[in-house]
């Protein structure tokens, strides 16, 4: 069974660097299973920096909505998902049923053999958005988030590039 690891933090909390750090400690080659799509010229940019930070002893898979097909092709080796809440932008965006696919995503990652490491963004310390879309999404996350911390061996909650072990 594998381990599984969740990194949660705001944005630009450092919960990215600090995931990718404790994924190469786990074994190398590792593979970072990417699920930001370049929809504008800024998330392009983000993903270019992103790239320039790993090294040769990174393999990229791009998945933006399909993790149970990235996880399986990879399975053997220390896998980085970058990140839950852009996967579940995207699967709601898409109108896809996320709640189905965090499921069937949960269960495929405890029969993996690697570990799997999990970045996402805590949205629930800041104020009640105004829009229902927004806190639809915000519950959203919540949700996922809550499930795969319960799943989880450790979670560590990150802020101003510290982590804190919750779990």
């Amino acid at each position: 069974m594998a381990q599984i690891l969740l990194y949660i933090g705001g944005a630009r909390s450092g919960k990215s660097r600090l995931a990718e750090a404790r994924t190469l400690a786990l074994g190398q080659p590792a593979t970072y299973i990417a699920t930001a799509e370049a929809r504008d010229a800024e998330m392009a940019d983000r993903i270019v920096a992103h790239q320039a930070r790993r090294g040769p002893e990174w393999r990229t898979v791009s998945a933006p909505m399909d993790l149970h097909a990235a996880l399986c092709a990879t399975d053997g080796s220390p896998r980085l998902i970058d990140c839950l809440t852009l996967w579940l932008t995207n699967l709601m965006l898409a109108e896809r049923d996320w709640r189905h696919a965090a499921q069937e995503l949960l269960a495929l990652v405890q029969r993996q053999s690697a570990p799997v490491i999990c970045v996402s963004n805590e949205l629930g310390c800041g104020i009640v958005p105004d829009n229902p879309l927004a806190r639809r999404f915000r519950d959203a996350q919540g949700w996922l988030n809550q499930t795969v911390a319960a799943a989880a061996d450790e979670v560590h909650f990150v802020a101003a590039g510290l982590t804190l072990r919750m779990k």
